[in-house]
């Protein structure tokens, strides 16, 4: 029995790994594919869809959208995210509890509750939908998820640190962008990732607040009908490659610093 639960651990991991990485092959393989009016059956390798990939009707117009949508959310949800993370743990005020709770809430709530809400209210304000509103939408989604990661980065620090600051006559905001800031940044870095992740990806609340401007999750979920179009699947190819070389450069920089201190 040993013996067969390591194998089953092997096989079960092999399966799982497998499993996850199919729907990456797929798109990567059919990013190569000779397609004509649709992109459901091989046809043929072909570099010709990475060379035009901007011919395709509307893809490259939606990947723009949202990538300014991800851009101007996460530096909106990550700015007020961090002062809100910071004001919780560090002062004492009214309704901290309560405010804390408010925070959390948007994790818990459905994408569709809020999507369909967030509708509602602009509605009701007299605000066309387009990608100011979507904007604004996922801010707010995002928002929960900045203050929970930087939040128990702020938690960590240590306020010896500061007070060595002030104790060297150094301002408060000579203090908070020499000593507090740096020390945050891993964690407010991890948290704009996340945020640009979420919101890039988001479709439920994109679509309720879209208006007639179109997403890149948007336009997959229309064309999806008649086959992906080759030229969306080489724009998800190149986020992916990108997104893994982002990972193996920061692995590598980080075994870097780290071999360098161990070597002081």
């Amino acid at each position: 029995m040993k013996g067969f639960g390591k194998y089953a651990i092997w096989v079960y991991s092999i399966m799982a790994f497998v499993f996850l990485l199919i729907p990456i092959a797929y798109t990567v393989a059919f990013s190569f594919n000779d397609s004509r009016r649709t992109n459901i059956i091989w046809n043929g390798f072909t570099l010709d869809n990475w060379f035009t990939v901007c011919e395709a009707q509307g893809v490259c117009e939606a990947f723009g959208n949202s990538l300014l949508i991800g851009l101007a959310a996460t530096v909106l949800a990550t700015t007020l995210g961090t002062m809100i993370a910071i004001a919780l743990v560090r002062y004492r005020f009214k309704f901290r509890n309560a405010t804390t709770l408010l925070i959390f809430l948007p994790m818990a709530t459905p994408e569709v509750v809020l999507g369909a809400g967030l509708a509602a209210q602009f509605l009701q304000a007299g605000v066309p939908k387009g990608i100011g509103t979507v904007i604004l939408a996922h801010t707010l989604f995002c928002l929960s998820f900045v203050v929970v990661t930087v939040r128990s980065r702020v938690v960590s620090l240590n306020p010896a640190l500061e007070e060595a600051g002030r104790d060297l006559y150094a301002s408060p905001v000579q203090v908070f962008w020499r000593i507090t800031f740096p020390m945050l940044l891993p964690g407010i870095v991890a948290a704009a990732l996340l945020s640009f992740a979420l919101s890039f990806d988001d479709f439920i609340i994109t679509n309720f607040n879209r208006g007639a401007d179109v997403t890149f999750p948007s336009y997959i979920y229309t064309a999806a009908a008649r086959g992906i179009p080759a030229e969306a699947n080489v724009i998800a190819s190149a986020v992916f490659f990108l997104a893994i070389a982002l990972v193996l450069i920061a692995q590598i920089s980080a075994g870097i610093r780290r071999r360098r201190l161990a070597s002081v």
